[in-house]
């Protein structure tokens, strides 16, 4: 039996967020402030059943005038309810679990469900007592002076919102109710003349005990509070930390005769019992193989005082062997990221065998969430944490069949990401803006399911080698290649510095992949720019028929082109660039493209503003030289940044660009020579990134193209650049 799905209604972000559970493992990514921490709060609240957990601002925001209609008696009006509803598979093994969950005895199907609301307890009285309340409180300051020119004053609670800021615990109660999984779709949406069964009291059983007698939930935050420094009210050590688990969880000296010997005799006996007792733990602890070829090797020894083992966390410590003579140092002599990573699997265990160790009706799944586990480790050690972590739980549970186990970890690395691939990923997207907003939660093994190959395997293989910190940005830059990728954050400086305080993913995809970056970009949503070359030729489009008909061409970077190279202006002229012709704009002939506008080149936002895709490409430009006049368009971003910047580039303090064309005989000489030069054989695009890197970037202007599309997303992101001051100066 595992938990497979989460539906959480009107608490905080999550007004109407369906979560997927993995069998073993789900990651929660999004961006900042998207719900995914608000998934086990909510877990902890409902599971637990403590009112004193909820305040009124748990709910959604855009439930609280759902309050103000009903104080004012619209018709239709009522008080909103946080609920939670939790949907089990089951085998047939696991039925005398779930009975007092079954809808009925004809039920045949894999899912049961049950439903925990915190709602009112009659809503008429709750309004009534706010009446009551708010005319004792006008009536105490009726006599009160009132200045002249001021409003009466007007004694709390004023509204019924503020009536419940105080009395939300009264007011409100827990409820529990039988989901039949034959009244719901496949989006676990019920039918909309449904009513739930209530789940009362029966043979001293209440909903909460149902519940508990089904799961626990645990949680182990990202605030650890490891530190290097002995003492202090937010540092703990390591040492003290594995005393409190030999206490808790392992064998107990005060029943092992012959450790009481050891501590009357002799100290070196002492250490043979803890390094026994310890054994196992630290065995599973080696495997999280620690990087590097001189790893730490944990072991146990006690104090100088043996009777502080019996009575204190102050009786044994971690050491570190540095050799196999017996030196050692102390826990605090090894790193912080090394000390936190013991200490979360250290957590999980203890975690995981208080669970194994509840004596009587034991839940059957364990949900344990772990926020950021990120927190205080480097990259190496986040993969070895997420590649062992369910091992080493596995090697601790020795449950009989029925008993399982499941993760759910809140996460901003991508090195985590890296490990597990699209499957476990659960990406919190967020919407609406002000009281409106909210967050929809989408399963990437929907996504993996439903697109086909190579894209599938592509994106995936990709983002693993490259940036899964996709999903956590908010909003995506998809380049042509390495030159864009290396100036983009300058031109961003100049063109949009409102996009300085958002973050953005950049991804260099080449103009022959960017369109498998479809599928990914509409599933999750995200604004994206794109920004790529032209790439116009002329001939079929046939890579193989391209590298016999100019095989001088330096096209590594162009996206595979096909055909011959060849200016914009070629008559006839059409784009190898895929993206160009599979997505946006939907166009192959050059003229086309060039003649289509702002719209031609966008996807619209949805109705929350997510989703808008802009393309954006070399363009035609006025070129002025000598009192000579011509429009051309860049195939790539070289050409196009020398013909925004034609003086610029000609000067001898900025021949390393490679631009300069030495004596050219007219401007029409002068744009096609430099065509040539980039699109020869011999030019190096990336010595032309940096190069450009050492030149002050006030001296040159970002090619129009970059800088139409750059101000397109942040006016979609809404970071316009006196906004962003605005921001500023309100935050001084």
């Amino acid at each position: 039996m595992h938990l497979s799905n989460i539906k959480i209604n009107n608490y905080r972000r999550l007004a109407d967020a369906r979560i997927d559970l993995d069998r073993e493992i789900s990651i929660f990514v999004g961006a900042n402030n998207s719900g995914k921490t608000s998934v086990a709060h909510a877990m902890h609240f409902f599971v637990g059943g403590a009112r004193d957990r909820v305040s009124f601002h748990d709910f959604s925001a855009c439930r609280w005038s759902d309050i103000d209609a009903f104080q004012e008696g619209q018709e239709g009006a009522a008080l909103p309810v946080l609920s939670i509803d939790l949907w089990f598979s089951v085998e047939h093994t696991d039925l005398h679990r779930v009975i007092d969950l079954l809808p009925d005895l004809n039920w045949q199907g894999t899912k049961v469900g049950v439903r925990i609301a915190f709602a009112p307890r009659n809503e008429e009285e709750t309004l009534a007592r706010f009446q009551e309340r708010h005319a004792q409180a006008q009536e105490a300051v009726a006599n009160l002076e009132t200045p002249e020119g001021e409003a009466p004053y007007v004694a709390s609670p004023q509204t019924l919102r503020e009536f419940l800021e105080g009395e939300l615990q009264r007011e409100y109660e827990f409820k529990y109710f039988v989901l039949d999984e034959a009244q719901f779709n496949d989006d676990l949406v019920p039918n909309e003349v449904y009513e739930p069964q209530e789940l009362l009291r029966d043979q001293g059983r209440t909903g909460k005990d149902i519940v508990n007698s089904l799961i626990k939930v645990d949680f182990l935050h990202a605030q650890r509070h490891l530190s290097d420094t002995e003492g202090g009210s937010r540092s703990e050590e390591l040492s003290r930390h594995l005393s409190r688990y030999y206490q808790r969880n392992l064998e107990r000296h005060g029943d092992d005769h012959n450790a009481i010997r050891a501590l009357a005799e002799s100290e070196i006996l002492l250490n043979q019992h803890l390094e026994q007792v310890f054994a196992d733990t630290l065995q599973r602890l080696a495997q999280l193989g620690y990087p590097g070829l001189t790893n730490p090797r944990l072991m146990i020894k006690s104090a100088l005082n043996p009777a502080a083992v019996m009575n204190s966390q102050d009786g044994a410590h971690v050491h570190y062997a540095l050799n196999d003579e017996g030196l050692t140092l102390p826990d605090k002599y090894n790193g912080l990221g090394f000390k936190n990573l013991i200490y979360m699997v250290v957590e999980l265990l203890d975690l995981h065998a208080q669970w194994l160790a509840t004596e009587e009706k034991r839940p059957p799944l364990h949900l344990v969430f772990v926020e950021e586990p990120e927190a205080h480790l480097h990259a190496q050690l986040q993969q070895v944490f997420i590649n062992k972590v369910l091992e080493i739980l596995a090697a601790e549970d020795d449950a009989p069949d029925g008993f399982h186990t499941q993760l759910a970890l809140t996460t901003h690395s991508p090195h985590i990401l890296y490990e597990r691939g699209f499957q476990p990923i659960r990406y919190f997207r967020r919407e609406g803006t002000g009281v409106e907003q909210a967050s929809k939660v989408l399963n990437l093994s929907e996504f993996y399911r439903t697109t086909g190959n190579p894209s599938r395997d592509f994106l995936e293989r990709y983002l693993k080698l490259t940036h899964c910190d996709l999903f956590f940005a908010d909003a995506a830059v998809l380049v042509e290649g390495n030159v864009e990728r290396l100036v983009m954050p300058q031109m961003i400086a100049k063109a949009a510095p409102g996009l300085q305080s958002s973050y953005l993913s950049v991804l260099e995809i080449g103009g022959a992949y960017a369109h498998l970056f479809r599928t990914l970009i509409e599933f999750l949503g995200i604004t994206t720019l794109i920004v790529t070359d032209l790439d116009s030729v002329i001939g079929p489009a046939d890579q193989e028929e391209d590298d016999n008909a100019n095989p001088d061409a330096n096209d590594d970077e162009d996206g595979g082109a096909a055909g011959s190279t060849c200016t914009p202006e070629t008559p006839d002229a059409v784009t190898s660039n895929q993206m160009l012709a599979q997505w946006l704009p939907g166009r192959i002939r050059i003229d086309e493209l060039l003649e289509v506008d702002p719209a031609g080149k966008t996807v619209a936002a949805d109705a929350f503003g997510l989703g808008a895709v802009r393309v954006t490409y070399p363009c035609t430009v006025e070129l002025t030289r000598n009192d000579e006049q011509t429009q051309r368009a860049g195939r790539t971003l070289e050409v196009a940044f020398a013909f925004d910047n034609l003086d610029w580039t000609q000067e001898t303090a900025n021949a390393d660009l490679k631009l300069r064309v030495r004596a050219p005989q007219d401007i029409e000489h002068l744009a096609q020579r430099i065509h040539d030069k980039v699109c020869g054989s011999n030019y190096k695009k990336t010595d032309f990134a940096l190069a450009l890197l050492a030149k002050d970037p006030a001296s040159w202007n970002v090619p129009q193209y970059i800088a139409e599309g750059l101000q397109w997303l942040e006016a979609t992101l809404g970071l316009a650049a006196e906004e962003v001051d605005q921001q500023e100066g309100d935050a001084a």
